[in-house]
């Protein structure tokens, strides 16, 4: 073999050499790169996020501008939370400032209605406790959804019958079915489920009480519950006058009434509360429904701690 193949050899190997080097530091560089992205979207993740100094390169450049991203977002994210948690300190000193004036209206009013009054006082007695029990109810509904989402009170689940859920809930709402003349068929069950007893009761009464305030007097209710493997699903189902399918996905926000019912009493926050309820102990809630036909809540239970 000749000197110059000997050569051209030598020449091949180190250029080689010189490539799988290159590679190598390339992947390392890119691998440091990706850690330390990874690294500063966990700190982002956790809140404590900070901006660091970067060199000049071009990786360190997607470094630099997704730190300054990260670092806009950081600080978005802590103003809403500031903002929030104002709004809900704000919800929670209007509680506690009208608690006492509200529950004085309620008290007084009922006094009134003892005395024999003339019909048209009769009425106003009427329209002030029913008015004073509305509002009531509506502070109590922000003050109890505020908590929620601030985490000062906080659902925990546990094995618990789903029968007794569902019996407690229904004991709520007979009074208002029997005044109107609305039969309420429940099925026995033995299943068990994963859930807030006194939570998951007051979401379940939330949506029997608005079957039972939309349905026609002399209609019907039925409560089934199916296991899965992973969920017990309750179906809620009447033969009330139902959802527009256009607004299906706007009756669980906070607030929302639909213009077909503004004549019917309610503030719109009983379907979003019991939304709330079912996310934050692992659950969910979904509607079929056709206008004038009636509608079914279907809720949706983890069957695992």
């Amino acid at each position: 073999m000749s000197a110059l193949n000997y050569i051209c050899i030598g020449i091949t190997i180190t250029a080689l050499f010189a490539v799988g080097t290159a590679i190598l530091l390339y992947r390392k560089n890119v691998h440091k790169t990706m850690k330390t992205i990874q690294e500063m979207i966990d700190t982002a993740i956790d809140g404590n996020f900070s901006e660091r100094v970067f060199d000049e390169s071009v990786l360190s450049a997607v470094e630099t501008k997704l730190a300054r991203f990260l670092s806009i977002c950081t600080v978005s994210s802590k103003n809403l939370l500031a903002e929030k948690n104002k709004i809900n300190e704000l919800i929670s000193d209007i509680s506690h400032q009208t608690k006492t004036p509200v529950a004085n209206i309620l008290l007084y009013s009922q006094l009134l209605s003892e005395y024999e009054l003339s019909q048209d006082a009769s009425t106003c007695v009427k329209a002030l406790s029913t008015q004073a029990e509305k509002l009531n109810f509506l502070i109590q509904a922000l003050l109890k959804t505020s908590q929620l989402e601030t985490g000062i009170i906080t659902v925990s689940p546990r094995q618990e019958s789903v029968h007794k859920l569902l019996h407690s809930a229904k004991e709520q709402i007979m009074p208002k079915a029997v005044a109107k003349g609305i039969s309420v068929v429940m099925e026995n069950t033995t299943i068990h489920a994963c859930f807030d007893l006194k939570w998951t009761t007051e979401a379940v009464y939330n949506i029997m009480d608005n079957a039972v305030k939309y349905t026609e007097a002399g209609g019907s209710i039925s409560i089934n519950v199916i296991a899965y493997d992973l969920f017990c699903q309750i179906d809620i189902t009447d033969n009330g006058i139902g959802i527009a399918e256009n607004e299906q996905g706007k009756i669980f926000t906070r607030f929302y009434r639909s213009p077909t019912v503004n004549t019917q009493e309610g503030v719109g926050i009983g379907l979003f509360l019991a939304r709330e309820i079912l996310a934050a102990e692992g659950g969910y809630i979904r509607v079929r429904s056709r206008y004038g036909r009636g509608s079914t809540f279907s809720i949706f239970l983890s069957m695992d701690t």
